[in-house]
């Protein structure tokens, strides 16, 4: 499955707007928008994105864990 699609359903399931994801994850606001508009993703970048979203754990999740 290309990137964009796991960026996509990352978006939908976490509840992250396109711009605070590229923020976070790889310090580009415009990259989701840039990506639907077909810039191209190398591999390096990819990984970083997947990293990001595997690693990924809501706030509401970190602070059940945090006051356990």
């Amino acid at each position: 499955m290309h990137i964009n699609h796991h960026v996509e359903r990352f978006l939908r399931q976490s509840g992250l707007s396109p711009t605070k994801f590229g923020r976070i994850a790889a310090g580009d606001p415009r990259l989701v928008h840039d990506m639907r508009n077909g810039r191209e993703i190398g591999e390096r970048m990819a990984n970083r994105l997947r990293g990001f979203m595997a690693d990924y754990r809501e706030p509401e999740q970190m602070r059940e864990r945090i006051a356990a």
